[in-house]
């Protein structure tokens, strides 16, 4: 009898549609967080299908089942392991025969597959007619073109599954080896079955043997674990030799040969060209911009543009909610809690909770939607990878590749997102170093601090050197790191999707998304901090404290005293600076409080140490609190450190 329940697996390469599929499998209904143990995204959602329910999980986009990343290793366990009843191999059109290698792959591990042959609208403007029932015929699987960003073909692939669910669709068993290759792997697998039946459970005999030959270090230490294990790698060590003696390359090659060669005879055969067509206008921009010399101004243009608007809606959300908080949201929650609670205890939540809450609603939440919608738009349009590429050269010298650059790009957005997409990079070295140089990256409410004061009262160029200070700083605490950390950088590996017009629907899934994910993680912090303040002053701390920090904030730094509170309460929301600052001076005119020198050292204090509390709890998620509590240290010190001396060299000269 069919299962009413049943697990679908989609796996491919990046960038090949297979997020658009999973968006229009799933609609509302995802979730989104991280697979056990690991700080790999995992998205999963369901639906209900012809009287079944359909669990589906969106494996990480990756070119190989090896062990090379993260996300290779989590894709594989989770295909051998976690037995989905259907994997749904997504494979681009325009791209066949690179993207085979991998279907290979997968028919090795022995499992149910469908292939949805995706983007066959954009192989069909290239002039690329694939064959689809004759891609199936030579497979063994079952094929349906699908447009996922249209929903074109989405239902005949969920009727395909069902026909596989049902037993109606059998997928036959097909080899892609030569036969020398297929007699080694026949032996090895007999012994394999017998003599590692604990491994042979987990995994299909044969597959076994091919990642021994291929020299797979994880299942290569298995083996040798078990008590049988040397009789068996004693018969790895003669196929391999067997192999290279027949063939005059290493094992490993000759498999990754033999799968390159069977995906290019299967692609000649079913691919037809139509007569080469006009250059459209998504290659020439694609050629512009990812141009070595045109691509940098138009990447100049592009991230110019985007801060813009950010300021500019940012700045209008940010009135309108400030003041629906100021005029309507506080003074009723305060009608309302004062005919509840004594007046203490009310003016208390008042000013710790609703303020605490309309802090981030009114400045950190109108600078986030904005840039987070944008940044789908750059996603989704295909211009983010290429800003990827433009990048690589520069993120080398911190020991990083181009991919991160993104993690950077959403620092100047928010922190905590800028850590947690630091997951893209493939190994734990360079997702620490990716880290360390975003939290320096000045967010929204770091920003807040340096237009509100610096911008305001010096002008617009004194701030724009503060970012061009900060962003020579993360090049050269990002190089010292490099040179400190020991490994050696990896290379940029990542595909060029084509240009496609950007899906509202999936824009405004993927801002929201974002946006959730920041607020449950970084409110439950500032409304913390704005009760913490506030207690603080009930209890009358405040003055204290001010006096403990005259030695750092007064000599040092050459603040006024009230300022070191106010840079202590940073460390909750950096936009608390500025607000406990006109707090506790009684006036919101900072000219009367601060000198112009003093402006820019306060400023530069409050963009160089770490950005929040929330930062630090996202990077203990993601590395270990022994690394973000080291981090904060750094920060912290670096920032004391340059703004003594930013002190020390400017009051002479202003």
């Amino acid at each position: 009898m069919a299962k009413e329940e049943a697990t679908i697996a989609l796996a491919g390469n990046a960038n090949v549609g297979k997020s658009v599929i999973f968006n229009q499998l799933t609609g509302a209904s995802q979730t989104i967080g991280n697979w056990p143990g690991k700080t790999v995204e995992k998205a999963e959602g369901t639906l209900f299908f012809m009287g079944r329910v359909l669990r589906v999980i969106d494996l990480p986009g990756i070119y190989s089942l090896s062990t090379f990343s993260m996300e290779e290793i989590i894709a594989r366990e989770y295909i051998a392991t976690g037995r989905p009843d259907v994997i749904v191999n997504v494979v681009d059109a325009s791209s066949l025969e690179r993207n085979l290698y991998f279907t290979l792959q997968l028919l090795e591990m022995e499992v149910p597959i469908i292939i949805a042959l995706n983007l066959v609208d954009y192989a069909s403007k290239k002039g690329i007619r694939i064959d689809a029932k004759r891609l199936s015929e030579l497979l063994g699987v079952p094929v349906v073109p699908t447009v996922a960003i249209t929903g074109e073909g989405i239902e005949e692939l969920l009727r395909t599954v069902i026909d596989c669910l049902d037993g109606k669709i059998k997928v036959s068993r097909r080899t892609f080896k030569g036969k020398e290759v297929e007699r080694v792997l026949g032996k090895l697998s007999k012994a394999i079955a017998s003599d590692l039946p604990e491994m042979a459970k987990l995994y299909p005999p044969r597959w076994i043997a091919i990642k021994l030959l291929e020299g797979d270090e994880d299942i290569e230490g298995r083996a040798r674990s078990h008590e049988n294990g040397p009789r068996i790698m004693a018969l790895v060590e003669v196929a391999r030799e067997e192999l290279e003696n027949i063939h005059g390359e290493p094992s490993h090659v000759v498999i990754a040969n033999e799968r390159y060669g069977f995906a290019n005879r299967i692609a000649k055969e079913v691919t037809r060209f139509a007569p080469a067509p006009r250059i459209s206008m998504e290659d020439r921009l694609g050629y512009i911009t990812a141009h070595r010399i045109l691509g940098y101004p138009i990447l100049l243009a592009v991230f110019a543009s985007i801060f813009w608007i950010v300021f500019v809606v940012g700045g209008y959300l940010s009135k309108i909610f400030d003041a629906l908080f100021e005029d309507l949201v506080i003074p009723l929650g305060e009608g309302i809690m004062g005919t509840i609670l004594q007046g203490g205890i009310a003016e208390f939540i008042a000013n710790g909770v609703l303020a605490g809450i309309g802090a981030g609603v009114s400045i950190a939440l109108p600078f986030i939607i904005p840039f987070y919608a944008l940044l789908a738009i750059l996603e989704d349009s295909g211009y983010l990878p290429r800003a990827a590429f433009l990048m690589d050269n520069l993120m080398h010298k911190m020991g990083l590749h181009g991919k991160a650059f993104i993690p950077l790009l959403l620092g100047f957005g928010c922190s905590v997102p800028a850590c947690l997409a630091c997951r893209i990079m493939e190994r734990d070295r360079e997702r620490f170093l990716a880290a360390f140089v975003a939290i320096l990256i000045p967010c929204a409410a770091r920003t807040v601090v340096i237009m509100g004061l610096v911008g305001a009262y010096l002008g617009l160029l004194p701030a724009l050197g503060l970012y061009a200070f900060d962003l020579a700083l993360v090049l050269l605490v990002g190089r010292i790191a490099y040179k400190a950390l020991p490994g050696e950088p990896m290379g940029l590996i990542m595909e060029m999707p084509p240009y496609r017009m950007p899906s509202f629907r999936i824009i405004i899934k993927k801002t929201w998304a974002r946006t959730k994910s920041f607020a449950c993680i970084a409110f439950p912090y500032i409304v913390g901090g704005s009760i913490a303040l506030e207690a603080f002053r009930i209890v009358g701390w405040l003055d204290p404290l001010s006096e403990a920090m005259v030695p750092l904030v007064v000599w040092w730094l050459g603040l006024p005293k009230e300022a070191g509170v106010t840079l202590l309460f940073g460390i909750l929301r950096k936009e608390l600076t500025l607000i406990l600052l006109a707090t506790l001076a009684g006036t919101a005119n900072y000219a009367e409080i601060l000198a112009p020198v003093q402006m820019i050292v306060f400023s530069l204090v409050a963009m160089i140490y770490f950005p929040c509390i929330a930062t630090v709890a996202a990077l203990a998620k993601e590395f270990g609190w022994g690394k973000a509590l080291a981090t904060a240290l750094f920060d912290i010190g670096l920032a004391v450190l340059l703004g003594g001396l930013a002190f020390r060299i400017l009051y002479p000269l202003l």
